[in-house]
This record gives structure tokens, sequence and C-alpha cells, in this order.
């Protein structure tokens, strides 16, 4: 675009919202949704039924109020007092098993009365409550008369937990937005958009980040509008339905296409009855060139959109939302909504009353507002995995949005209000892998970055030039003056085009930062490695494993002429290593003193890698028969830790510290909190919350000097992770945990231990980092998720930052957003590479704002809110209790449906209903509620739960997904047809199986991937021809018990297994174990527990769990 396009936008004195041109139609409010109270009461799953007063939780972070238990199932009557769907039997297959110890569940809602009256946005707590969530007593008072379903608070700051330490952030005060009413009307993408190429080689990303060269111009400029703003239209009749954007046409079905993008076709009708919506369904459109529109969108773009015209929201995936099964590092955006057609003839909407329009217009619903009745589909899993939902954006500014594996919303259209969000009855929230390992990442020099000097947003694809010298800000809409420099293109070595700069290009983006960025010199990479060296310890054999590992990536860790090592070892006693230059041999240094901790030489404990690498070297190669011999059973990890403080304090660095039983000696010490006989039986867990703060209060020292811990426990007993997870949780450092480890009973742990260490010893490593959050006006965050230390209310402390770390905020909606048409996201790392370059990597994401419901619910990522709900039920088992998070779960799954069915079907039908996006949201509920963090009446070591609630909160979305519904796989009968190429590799594509025993049979074998571990389950009749060539064993009694690897033999069979199980692996930066079982393996019963679907002696069968849901939507 030349320059001469800037002068065409906003005239002086005009404030237009930065997006694309209003339509005049779309500006009347929903009927009955009131857009003045900014301050609604909000909606939050974790508020369960009566908030008691706050406890004085451990974790000060917890985003939720703690609550009286509550029990998740109460006893009910049989099973048959179910009514059973028509023509369908109650129960879908046999129970496994023992006899069920309950019967399906009955309400625990207090009230026999209707959950959520319409007109009602959020259920007030019971008069009784100690808490006041209202902005006024009055509305507290009128409320109060309605009954109450249990809710949890999704969108609003909880009250202050704790001290200022604590990760909860408070909201930041209302700003007045100053940018003129606009509207939804977006041309959504075609199908074109970058994403939609054929997958890429595993872990790139390179459809995320076009290059700066020959991308045209995307950011919003385009899309001002210049003169005044439109008149305001009256609001419509009740009657009359609201549009809300422009259409497009149906979405293609099938699976994700892996050449050309398809062409897309008109979808039939569904059957049954026709479903009515807040915004019914615009004509079918024929699927034809796009239809040409002027450049810069102006309101005349769309002359045929009387006010009666039903506009919907966009179709989001062709058949399903994502799928559990994580995708490739770059599963492509496969398509993406069609551009409007001009639907050819016959009378438009304009001639017909509103009612006949509505009739007539019934017809295509867009798939993701499908009806889908949860009772009569049984095969709702989709084939394969589907990419995340696409927000419904113009093509350009969606081409260029951020890929959903670095930064997804769990909304994807963003409700006007915060009563339109309460309504909806669904958590508003980011999810982000913000240091995630990209393929292509452009990365800029400048010795200016452009920034807003008002809010301090850094330029990106979203903002607006208004000239060649001016640019609005996307977050608060200040104008900004275009820096000299930034008319050049370093790209194109062109002058006179700031628009063009790789900033404005590219969503996700890189600056070396100049010195201003610095409050020091950056620190070297420095690493202090704190060994346990108890007899424990040595008997289990990690010693050998860890030296030899460290021997062999010594020259791979990150680093630069400037790296730093050092070595503690530990039992009863703390061993420092003198590793001098000039020494012959380390010198090995104990200090006894443990009560009162100090350095012996402090200057050559820590020494430069490149000068001293002999003697680091030396040592390595003697520790694992230094103490071989040891009879010391004690453990002083809270010295030890102690004194790799003092060491590391002076720079900052990462420890890295290796433990394999419970400290039980000096500061520190635990006692053994674990009843084994009460995991099965305890209603409610107990000891989920530290038995001390000393490992949290550690940890922030730590996050003060820039040092970060990672913990790697192995160990076959209890060690209270509970307690020990603190130092790394608050330090922003990693917990790695090996149950069982041992170097010759448990050689998959041990293989899995030596492929993460490595992993871990030689992956990117940013030092001394800082996060920050931020979001268009009218937003706030509130609540923070994942391993880090809250520093002001919207920094994040990162003393280490990792490629394989995940966080997750929670949002609410402070100010109406009905004058904006997207609002944008950004989020800005600041750190210092290994090589001592301070870098700021920003990301940036831009949603369209909405105002129907129906708008709404087609936009909801299925899996992004089940991550959300994960993050927050953790929070909640353990400022409450266990049962009370189940409990919440249930309703969150409850509330979006019943919201989404009074809300937004107008023709009510028997049956549990959902819309196509959410029809996937009760199974992953359901899977939550048996995933070993939140499960009960299974035996569940207390160690083992803590760490699951760990990963959920700090795991990636793509890779907590597959923990929560494992992905299911027959792999005996493999073949090329629909395979991936990547590579000169043939990657066979088998379809995804549901979760159940009557998928399984007895004549065939299943690959079943949960993530940290994958299970080979072989039949009992499996076809001999696979046992031989793919397992080399002649026949089925011939598998071995502890076969965790598949020999390389030279068959197309073993090939295609070894190629399907090696291209799921590669889709995760960490090793997960194999594990080949057979029907007598004692593997087996953790093979079951997966079967998400059927019933266990505790907890219902998938249509169980419907007909429950179904029960409590109904009441």
């Amino acid at each position: 675009m030349s320059s001469a396009g800037f002068n065409s936008q906003n005239g002086t004195g005009q404030a237009y919202a930065n997006g694309p041109s209003q339509n005049p139609v779309a500006m009347q409010q929903l009927p009955g949704v009131s857009y003045g109270m900014t301050h609604q009461p909000t909606y939050n799953p974790m508020q369960a039924k009566a908030p008691a007063p706050l406890g004085p939780g451990l974790y000060p972070s917890g985003p939720y109020q703690p609550v009286p238990p509550v029990s998740s199932y109460q006893q009910g009557p049989p099973p048959s007092s179910y009514p059973a769907a028509p023509g369908q039997q109650l129960l879908t297959r046999p129970p496994m098993g023992v006899a069920p110890s309950h019967t399906p569940p009955q309400s625990a809602s207090p009230s026999p009365g209707p959950r959520l009256p319409p007109a009602q946005a959020t259920p007030p707590p019971p008069a009784v409550s100690s808490s006041n969530y209202y902005a006024n007593p009055q509305q507290q008072q009128q409320q109060q008369q309605q009954p109450m379903p249990p809710a949890w608070q999704y969108n609003t700051s909880p009250p202050p937990m704790g001290p200022p330490s604590s990760m909860s952030a408070s909201p930041r005060g209302p700003v007045a937005n100053h940018v003129n009413p606009a509207t939804s009307v977006r041309a959504p993408p075609p199908s074109s958009a970058p994403y939609s190429a054929a997958p890429p080689a595993p872990v790139s990303l390179s459809a995320t980040q076009p290059p700066g060269p020959g991308m045209p111009p995307t950011s919003l400029h385009g899309y001002i509008q210049p003169g005044t703003a439109p008149p305001p239209m009256n609001p419509m009749p009740p009657h009359t339905y609201q549009p809300s954007r422009a259409p497009y046409g149906p979405p293609p079905t099938g699976p994700p296409p892996t050449g050309p993008p398809p062409t897309m076709k008109p979808t039939p009708p569904p059957t049954g009855p026709p479903m009515a919506n807040a915004t019914p369904p615009p004509p079918k459109a024929d699927a034809g060139p796009p239809q040409p529109g002027p450049p810069g969108r102006h309101l005349g773009h769309y002359p045929s959109l009387p006010p009666g015209y039903q506009q919907t929201p966009a179709p989001h995936n062709a058949t399903s939302p994502m799928h559990p099964a994580m995708q490739a590092a770059t599963q492509p955006y496969t398509q993406a909504p069609q551009p409007y057609q001009q639907p050819p003839g016959g009378p438009g909407p304009a001639q017909l009353s509103p009612s006949l329009a509505a009739m007539s217009l019934q017809s295509s619903t867009p798939e993701a507002l499908r009806v889908v009745n949860l009772l009569q589909e049984r095969n709702l899993l989709p084939p394969s995995p589907v990419p995340a939902p696409t927000p419904c954006l113009p093509q350009d500014l969606q081409k260029i949005n951020c890929h959903p594996e670095v930064f997804r919303s769990t909304l994807t259209s963003i409700p006007q209000t915060q009563s339109l969000l309460n309504k909806a009855k669904m958590p508003l929230g980011l999810l982000l892998h913000p240091f995630k390992d990209l393929s292509q990442l452009p990365v800029v020099t400048s010795s200016t970055i452009v920034r807003c000097r008002s809010c301090r947003t850094y330029i990106n694809p979203f903002v607006s030039f208004l000239d060649q010298r001016r640019w609005k800000c996307n977050l608060c809409y200040r104008v900004n003056d275009v820096p000299e420099e930034f008319m050049y293109n370093p790209v194109s070595r062109s002058y006179g085009e700031p628009h063009k700069r790789p900033e404005v290009q590219n969503a996700t983006i890189e600056f070396i930062a100049p010195s201003e960025y610095m409050l020091r010199p950056p620190q070297p990479a420095v690493y202090l490695f704190v060994l346990d060296v108890s007899h424990n310890a040595v008997e289990t054999g990690y010693l050998n494993v860890f030296c030899q590992s460290l021997l062999d990536n010594i020259n791979a860790l990150p680093g630069d002429s400037r790296t730093k090592v050092g070595f503690i070892t530990f039992d009863s006693t703390i061993h420092f290593y003198n590793l001098q230059e000039g020494l012959s041999q380390p010198q090995m240094l104990i200090v006894s003193d443990i009560e009162d901790i100090f350095l012996p030489t402090p200057d050559s404990l820590l020494v430069n890698l490149n000068e001293c690498k002999e003697l680091v070297q030396d040592l390595l190669k003697s520790l694992p028969t230094l103490f071989e011999k040891t009879m010391e059973t004690q453990s002083a990890l809270g010295s030890a830790l102690q004194a790799a403080f003092k060491l590391l304090s002076p720079t900052g660095g990462r420890m890295s510290v290796f433990q394999t039983q419970l400290p039980n000696l000096g500061v520190g010490a635990l006692q053994s909190r674990e009843d084994p006989n009460q995991r099965a039986s305890a209603k409610d867990i107990q000891h989920l919350s530290p038995a001390t703060d000393f490992y949290k209060k550690l940890a922030l020292d730590c996050s003060g000097q820039q040092v970060a811990v990672d913990l790697f426990l192995l160990s076959a007993q209890y060690c209270d992770l509970a307690s020990l997870g603190c130092i790394s949780r608050f330090s922003a450092g990693s917990v790695y945990y090996f149950p069982s480890y041992h170097h010759q009973h448990n050689p998959a742990q041990v293989e899995r231990f030596q492929k993460e260490l490595k992993r871990y010893l030689t992956r990117k490593i940013g030092f001394e980092a800082v996060m920050r959050i931020r979001c268009t006006k009218g937003l706030s965050i509130h609540t923070f998720h994942g391993n880090f230390f809250v520093r002001s209310t919207d920094l994040l402390s990162l003393p280490n930052v990792n490629p394989d770390a995940g966080f997750a905020v929670q949002m609410s909606i402070e100010e109406n957003l009905d004058d904006m048409q997207v609002v944008s996201f950004q989020a800005a790392l600041l750190y210092t590479s290994s090589k001592g370059e301070r870098r700021i990597r920003v990301h940036t994401l831009c949603l369209p704002v909405v105002n129907s419901l129906s708008d709404i619910f087609a936009g909801a990522d299925v899996q992004a809110i089940t991550g959300l709900l994960a993050c927050m039920a953790v929070d909640r088992s353990v400022t409450a209790s266990l049962s009370d998070a189940r409990d919440a779960m249930t309703n969150a799954a409850i509330d979006s449906l019943m919201s989404y069915r009074q809300s937004v079907l107008t023709i009510q039908q028997p049956g549990l209903l959902a819309p196509a996006c959410l029809r996937l949201f009760p199974l992953f509920i359901l899977a939550l509620l048996k995933q070993k963090a939140f499960r009960t009446g299974t035996s569940t070591r207390l160690d083992d739960r803590v760490f699951a609630m760990l990963q959920l909160k700090y795991q990636p979305l793509a890779y907590s997904m597959l923990m929560i519904h494992p992905a299911l796989y027959r792999i005996d009968d493999l073949t090329d047809e629909g395979a991936l190429n990547i590579n000169d590799r043939t990657i066979p594509q088998p379809r995804l199986l549901q979760l159940s025993v009557e998928k399984l049979s007895r004549e065939a074998a299943f690959l079943m991937d949960a993530g940290m571990v994958m299970y080979l389950w072989i039949g009992r009749n499996c076809n001999p021809n696979f046992l031989s060539q793919v397992l080399g064993v002649p026949n089925y009694a011939t598998v071995p018990e502890n076969m965790y690897l598949l020999p390389e033999l030279d068959t197309a069979e073993s090939q295609r297994t070894r190629a399907f199980i090696g291209w799921l692996k590669e889709q995760r930066p960490f090793s997960p174990s194999l594990h080949v079982i057979r029907d007598e393996s004692q593997l087996k019963p953790s093979f079951m527990q997966n079967m998400i679907e059927d019933r266990t002696e505790s907890a219902l069968s998938y249509y169980e769990f419907l007909l429950h849901l179904q029960q409590q939507i109904s009441k």
C-alpha cells in the first residue's frame, strides 16, 4: 500500500475503534441485556454453593473462595430411575469389575426450582453468606429471592488472600474509553489463510511468522473509516433479530486437509426440528468467488444488509472443536471461515416480516452452533485431531494473528459486557506458551523499540496508522508519533513505509534490547547442581546416569565464555567441591554444621566451565564411586538449599536439585503425612497443601536474587511433594518426578530420566526474566496460573524461563466493550539469553468483540476452557477441598449447557443439548474428574496426585490435554492410506478411538498416548504377524513382561509402527515412557483407569454422567 493511503484515514477529532468499519444495522443491544451495568456480579464456577469466610490457606495465590465441602455425588435412586433415551438402553456397556459402590448421583442443588431464571445474569449466594460479591446490597437483596445454583466465580478478582506476595493480582481501575461505537461486522478470512498449507514437519511454527518481505500491509489502518460516525440506530423491537456480523459459507466437513485448501460447499440443513437461536443464520452461500469489496471497507460495503438480516458467528471447525489428542507442533489452521457470499436472486430478508425471515433462514446453522443431543450421539470423538477454533476476523488480520499454540483464549469471541459473559457461564482466560521453541522467529535489532507512550504496549500488527507519522495504540487508543528510525524498513531497505516493518507484520517477534532494558549487566549462564548422595540415593543408581549424561552434554550446555558451574552434594552433611583452576584434582570440603551453614571457599566453588572443564569432568567421573559404600541414611535438603542459595545469590542462575527421599534432618525437615490405608476410602484428600512454609519462603528469596530451582524427585517412597514442590513453583522452576526409580528394577524410568535430563541440560534457557500481559482497556487480568512469583499486580518474576513452561490467566470485563470491534492481548517476555543478550519476545493476539450469546458460544474453545478450569480446580482443591473442586467442575458443565439451552435455543427439544463446539465439554469434565489429580475412590499415592496437579498448572495446553483425555489408536493394522510424509518418512494416521473397553479387541493391538506415558496393549489373540513383525516375538505368551522398547526390525510393519510412535513423541519436549502390556501385566490397571467412558467402582460412566447433567439441568 502506498504511503498516500495513510492520508485518507481518520479525519481530525475522530476517535474510531481500531478495527473494520462498522455496519450501521448491527448497532442494537441484545433485547433484555443491559449494557450500562459494568460491575455485574461475575460468574465463577469455582464459587460453590455457600461461600464461607476465608481460611488461612497456605497458597495465597488461590483465585477462589474456600467453601464448605459438598459431596460430589450424593446417594440417589438406582439407575433404573433415570429416564433412558428413546430406543436406547440406559447403560451402553456392562459395568466393569465388581458391582458399583454407589448409584448415579442426585442433585446437590438446594432448590427444586429452575436453576437459572433467564433474566438473571448471575445467581447470588444465599443470604447467610459472609461474603458479598455484589456491587450494592440492594441488588443482592433483589436477587436473593431466586434459587441459587452452585457456581464458580469465573471472571472477577477474588477477595485479597494473604500478603502482597500473593499470586493473585489486583485488577486495575476502570479507564474511560474514547473510541467511537463500532460493532462487529467483519469480513471473515477465506480458506487461504497461511495455516491451510499441508502440515509441515513437526516442531515447526513456520506458518505462524510470515517472513518480512513480500507480505502485504496488515495493520488495521486499512479499516479505519474516514468521516464521522454513523448515525445511531434505534433499538429494534424485541421480536426483531439482531445481527452481529457478516455471514460466511458453511464449513467443510471431514478431516483436516493435507493438500491445497478445500473448496467450500454448502452443507445440507440439519435434520430434525429447526433450531432457533439468538442470531439465526444466513441463507446458504453458494461456493464461488468471494465478493470483492473496496480496500477501505467503508460503511457502504454491505449495502444489502437491512435490519432484519440474520448474521451468524463463524463456523469454527469442520467437524468439531479441537480434539484432546495433541496436534503436531505445527498443526496448521486447516480452514477458516469463508467470505460473505451474496445469495443470488430471491427476496431478501427485508421483504419478509421478521418472523418469516427467521423461518426462512433457520436452515443453515453454522457448524459450531449445530445442536447436538449428547444422549443420542454415541460417537462424538472426531477421528483425527482438529485445530483450535479460528477467531472470526478479517482475512488479513487473521493470517498474521498469534498462533494458538503460543497464545489462545478460552473464548475466541469476547463478550461486550461482563453481564453477557456471566450469562454465558463460561470462563474468560488466556493460555500462553511464551518461550516455546519456534522454527521461525523474526528478530529485530534496533536502537529504538517503538512503544505506546501511555500504556507501554509494543507496536504490533493490530495498531492503526493515521498517517506515516502517527499510529494509534490498539490497547489504550493513544495516538503516538512514529520515530524517524522506524520510517526505514530494514527488510525491504525502503524508506517511508512504517506499516511494512517486521514489527507490524508479525504477531510474534523478538527484539534485541538496548541498554535501557538492563538493570545490571546481563548475567552469565550459571548452573549449580545439588545432589542427594545418601544411601537411598546411591541405591537408586541415579548418580551414574546423571554424571554420565552431564559428561556427554557438557559442551552443549547453553552459554558463552562466561558460563559457570558448581556442585554440592549432601546427606547428613553438606559437601562442597573446590574446582579452582590450577588444582590437580577436585577438592571436597565438608561442612557438618548444618544449622548455621556457610561457604568454605566462596570464590572457588562456582568456576568458569571453559577454564576448569577438565576438573569438572574428573569430578563427574569420580562422584558415583565416591559414595558407593555410604551408609548415611539422613537427608539435610533444607541446609543444602540454603548453601546453594548463598552460592548463587551474587549472580543468579539455575539450581538443579536431585532428591530421593523425605528430608529428615535440619531446617525444612518433614514428617510422612501419607496414610496408605486412606488412599482409596477418604472422601476428601488431606495434605495437599505444604506442611511448612520453609520451601516457599526460600523460593521467594531465590526469586529475588534471580535464582530458579528445578527439582528432580526420584523416589519409591513418599517425599511430600506438596511441600517440596513450593521451591520450584515460586521460583519459576520445574518439577520432574520419577516414581519408583531404580536402575535395575525400572529400566523404563531410567530411559525416561536419561532423555529428559538430556533435554533439560541442552534446551534453550532465559535468565532474569519478567513477563507482563497487557490487554485492551476495559478488560482486566485478575489471577495467574503457573510457576512464578507475582512481583506487582501484573508483572511475573521468572528467574529462569524455559521453552516447556505454560501459563494461564483469568480475566474479567471491567467496562463495556460495546464501542469496540476487536480487542487485543499482548504478552511481553524480557529475558537474558544464555549468550548474555537482553531480549524481549512479544506475542500479540487479536480477537473480535460480539454482543450475542450465540456468537460467544460459537467461539468457545472447549480445550482452552478445560485447561483453564483444571488450573482453577487445582487451586480450589488446595484452598478449599477436593470434593469442592469436583463439584465445581461438574457445575461448570451444567451451568454452560443450561445457559445455552435457556438463552440460545429458542425451540426447546428433549435431551441433553449442546452446541457442536462444546459437545466434548462433558467428556472432558468427566475426564478431569477421573484424572489422577482429582479422582476419588481409587488408590492414588499422594505424591502422584500432587505431581498431576503441578503439571496441570504448568504444562502448556497441548500437553496437559493428553494427560486429561489420552488418545487411543489401533495400531496392528497401520496402512499408508492418509499418511503424512515428513522428511521422507511416511507417518501413518490411524483413527482416534473412544476411551472405552468396548473399542478394544483381543484380536488387535492398541496404543494409548497419555502424555507422560504410552501403553501398547496387546490382545490375547493378537495377529501373530504383528507380534513377529513388530515385537519380534513368535506368539503372545513370549511377549516380555517389562518390554519398554520396540525392536528395530527391517519390516514394513515395524517401520510404520515405530514411525508413528516416534512422530507422536517428537511433538512434545519431554520423553514419555512406553510400556508394552498384556492382560496379565501389572500396568494393566493403569491402562484401564484411562478408559474414561467406562464405569468404575467409584465413578460414573460417560452415559451415566450425561444423565446426571440432564437431571440437574431439567430441574
